[in-house]
């Protein structure tokens, strides 16, 4: 009979170690945004040091596939990440793999997730879909050989789809420039998730150095945070369109955003592009529709992408990480015009 201490670790173990009840245990496998962070943590720490791998995961895990990819996500119904599912979903389509997506809606269900997929998931691959990934959640993953890709995040030991979103800005505001502008504001949504990322940051700094370069200024009167409501936009706008020197063109860094700034401005008697011009940043698909100038980031394609780097690293584990610049280009429609 083996020595107990050689015998795998329990949900026992683990309750006995975090010093919690077997439920909370249960809880934090399987529900963990209802269990506090110091709670999940003290589990997870045991789960760690123990080694401990639940029952039925160990019998997947003999089995050596799941057949299941599995996706994490925020914003499900913003346009941007739908249009990159679709491409992951199609890329998926006529592989041996089953697409799960697991949405996030807080801190505590992304921490949930990066916690217990690499225990309790059943999932071969992750792809991890515009969210952080703290460095207690990759080293859980690396442990765990879940193979896993990033996209829009960076880690040494990932391979990753990277969005060049300081070259988009810059492309925004030469296009900008170009069509004669001097007079640009910036605008963005101001209050995001904590769990959110946070490319218009390098998204505005890239449009603020071609400007720069140029000998133009970005003012902070410029620069606005829209709040999501439909008044609070307006309010935001006509801050900007009273200005003594009102902008001539607006930056949006997201195509949603850019089309509710076209709707409200009109609402106010501003009409684009006789009285403003406005790019976006995305290429979603009903950019084409509203006829909507952007810069387009081929979300389609960066989905399809990610599915190619996570099936080549399922097929060759020992690969080394690889990063895919996505390659940004402008798409000028008819929402940008000359100044006069």
């Amino acid at each position: 009979m083996p020595d107990k201490k050689d015998s795998p670790a329990t949900i026992y173990d683990v309750a006995r170690q975090a010093g919690v009840s077997i439920a909370t245990v249960s809880r934090v496998l399987n529900s963990p945004e209802r269990v506090s962070e110091s709670t999940r943590q003290k589990v997870m720490a045991a789960i760690d040091a123990l080694g401990f791998v639940p029952k039925a995961e160990a019998r997947a895990r003999a089995m050596q596939s799941t057949g299941r990819i599995g996706v994490i996500t925020p914003f499900f119904t913003s346009p941007s990440f739908v249009d990159r599912l679709r491409g992951i979903a199609s890329a998926l389509a006529n592989s041996r793999y089953e697409l799960v997506i697991y949405t996030v809606d807080s801190m505590a269900r992304l921490q949930g997730y990066l916690s217990t997929l690499p225990i309790t998931g059943n999932v071969d691959g992750l792809i991890l879909l515009s969210l952080p990934l703290a460095e207690d959640a990759a080293q859980r993953l690396l442990s765990s050989q879940i193979q896993t890709v990033l996209v829009e995040q960076i880690h040494p030991r990932f391979s990753s789809i990277v969005v060049q979103d300081r070259i988009g800005g810059r492309l925004a505001a030469q296009h900008l420039v170009s069509l004669g502008h001097r007079r640009c504001a910036y605008v963005y949504f101001g209050q995001h998730p904590e769990y959110a990322i946070h490319p218009e940051i390098d998204r505005l700094a890239g449009f603020r150095e071609v400007l720069a370069e140029h000998g133009l200024s970005l003012p902070d009167a410029y620069i606005k945070y829209l709040p999501v409501s439909r008044v609070g936009i307006k309010e935001k706008l006509c801050e900007l369109f009273e200005l003594p020197e009102p902008p001539t063109a607006i930056f949006a860094p997201a195509d949603d955003l850019a089309i509710r700034v076209i709707h409200r401005a009109r609402e106010l008697g501003v009409h684009t592009p006789r009285d403003i011009s406005v790019i976006g940043f995305d290429g979603i698909d009903i950019a084409e529709h509203v006829d909507l100038t952007t810069i387009d980031q081929s979300l389609v394609r960066s989905g399809e992408l990610a599915v190619e780097l996570l099936l080549a690293r399922l097929a060759e584990p020992s690969r080394p990480p690889q990063q895919i610049r996505i390659q940004l280009h402008l798409v000028e429609r008819g929402t940008t015009r000359r100044v006069e």
